[in-house]
Parts: C-alpha cells; sequence; structure tokens
C-alpha cells in the first residue's frame, strides 16, 4: 500500500464513478481500476461494489475512506510545511525543567522570552535530571534546567545558575510548625523522609550531609522518590524531611516549612542550565542571555 494507491482508492470514492475519478487524476480508467485492484489485494480485503452502472462502498471500504481522506491530508500538509520556498513563521523551542524550575524560574523567564518572540512555540516537560538529560543529548530537547551530575556528557554545556533554598517539612501539628527558623540540632532525633539517592541523588546528599556536617546520623524512616510521596508522608506524621523552599505552597493545609539554618558548607540545592556544545539557534543564545542578564531577578526566592 503506498499513497498514490490512497489518492486514487478517495478519488474513486468521492466520485463513486471510474470515468470521472479518472479524469480527477489524470490517468486512464484502466489503470485507476488496476491502482484499486492492488490496494484491495495487499488489504486482503473489498472496498467497493462494482456494477456496470454503479459504485459503492462495502462496509470496510466507507470505514477505510474516511482514514485515508485523512492520511492523505495529514500527508499533503507535511510536504506543504517542508516543501523548498515554504516556511513556518512560528519557531518552537523545547525545554526540559526539573520540579523546582518548572514552577519557579522556568515561568519567569518565558515572560522575557514571549515578550521579544511573541510566535515562539514553548514546549515544556518536567522531568527528573536522570531522564531529562538523554533527551537533550538525543535532541529532543533544546535546553534542561537540572541539578548537574558531577560527571556530564562531553558533548553537552552546562552553566550553573543558583543554588535553591531549604525548608524542614514538617506535620501542621508538629512542635517546630511554630519555629521561625531551624538547625539540624532541633530535629536530630525525628524520622526523616529522604529523597532516593538514585533519582533524586542532590536532594538525598544535602539532607545526609546536614547531619554529617553537624556531627550526627539520621534516623531514616522511609525513602520516597517523589515530591508528592514525600510531602504525603510528612502530612501523614510519618517523618521530617529537608525540601527546596518552593515545595511551600504545597499541602498546606498540612505540612508546615521551616526556613533551614544552613552552615556554609551545606548551601542548598545546586539549579543549572545545558544544552548541546555548538547549537547556534538564535532562541536558544537569547534565552541564555536573558538568563545571565536577570539572573538576580529570576532566582530571587528560589
Amino acid at each position: 500500500m503506498d499513497i498514490n494507491q490512497l489518492r486514487c482508492f478517495v478519488a474513486v470514492g468521492k466520485e463513486l464513478h471510474f470515468g470521472r475519478a479518472a479524469q480527477r487524476m489524470e490517468m486512464m480508467p484502466a489503470s485507476l481500476s488496476r491502482f484499486i485492484k492492488l490496494l484491495e489485494e495487499d488489504l486482503g480485503v473489498r472496498l467497493l461494489n462494482r456494477s456496470t452502472r454503479n459504485v459503492s462502498f462495502t462496509a470496510e471500504g466507507a470505514i477505510f475512506f474516511d482514514e485515508a481522506n485523512n492520511i492523505i491530508e495529514r500527508f499533503d500538509a507535511l510536504a506543504r510545511r517542508f516543501k523548498v520556498g515554504i516556511k513556518d513563521d512560528r519557531r518552537t523551542l523545547r525545554i526540559g525543567a526539573m520540579d523546582t524550575a518548572a514552577r519557579g524560574l522556568v515561568p519567569a523567564l518565558l515572560n522575557l522570552f514571549l515578550a521579544q518572540h511573541p510566535d515562539t512555540d514553548i514546549h515544556i516537560i518536567e522531568d527528573k535530571t536522570i531522564n531529562l538529560l538523554p533527551k537533550l543529548k538525543s535532541g529532543w530537547l533544546d535546553m534542561i534546567f537540572i541539578r548537574a551530575p558531577q560527571t556530564l556528557d562531553a558533548s553537552l554545556a552546562v552553566r550553573f545558575i543558583t543554588r535553591e533554598h531549604c525548608v524542614l517539612a514538617v506535620p501542621v501539628s508538629h512542635p517546630l510548625a511554630a519555629k521561625s527558623s531551624v538547625s539540624v540540632a532541633d530535629f536530630s532525633e525525628a524520622a526523616m523522609i529522604v529523597a532516593d539517592r538514585r533519582t533524586r541523588p542532590h536532594s538525598h546528599d544535602l539532607t545526609m550531609s546536614l547531619f554529617k556536617h553537624a556531627g550526627l546520623t539520621p534516623h531514616i524512616a522511609q525513602y520516597a522518590e517523589e515530591k508528592q510521596t514525600i510531602l504525603s508522608l510528612v502530612a501523614a506524621g510519618l517523618g521530617l524531611a529537608v525540601v527546596p523552599a518552593s515545595y511551600s505552597n504545597m499541602n498546606g493545609d498540612k505540612v508546615a516549612y521551616i526556613p533551614l539554618v544552613l552552615d556554609e558548607q551545606s548551601k542548598g540545592l545546586p539549579l543549572s542550565v545545558a544544552w548541546q556544545k555548538g547549537n547556534e539557534d538564535e532562541y536558544l543564545r537569547d534565552m541564555l542571555r536573558l538568563l545571565n542578564e536577570h539572573k538576580g531577578a529570576l532566582t530571587e526566592g528560589l
């Protein structure tokens, strides 16, 4: 089955007459009939009822006609889009972002970018760093906002942006909920909900390092992968958790968020932007320029 067979079938379906369909296709009726026969043989089903005077659809033919017509319209639209000399004025920028960046920095950055490029289509994928990196490397994404690993593929460029502040998530009924700030000593004996290191290594390591630098060992009640799971466990009273400050408007009726007093060795969670080396796309470059020019305003409150 090929596109020409579909075109012949659709022409006959619209005219319900082989002679008129052949004229529409600018071909001999015998050739048109042969195309339809080959199509039916490929599919193993009869699509048309033929008589000396009438042509009509079989039940299968009526269904196939609608689908074939849609395929031809999509095929022709795709050809027009990429035909030499015909350009789509709209550009697409594909951005990947980990959860905290997708909630805070990226929307503010897009406001600045779209003011200069209002006709741009922005596609955003929210996912973990571990899943965003291969999508960037394959070219599926143009840029990603991540917690950069210690070693990065040589084909990728990375720029550090800032360190996000962290807070302690506690049940609203917990004695610490009334405090204006806490240090590790304040919750050294508490059960802790800790991020799974395989998928959230920076969050995991931050919690562990807070205790280590204080000369303490955390009492780990549960490891969890998703942010909502971590907060749900906290809300259920199963433990406390160190989380990015951007989580502070989630589960607000069941979870309280208290600022953490961190020492110089624990400076929060790193946020970086990465892209493919050698990518000179003007829209990517403009996005990076705006990020650099407005870095202070964009990272305030993170």
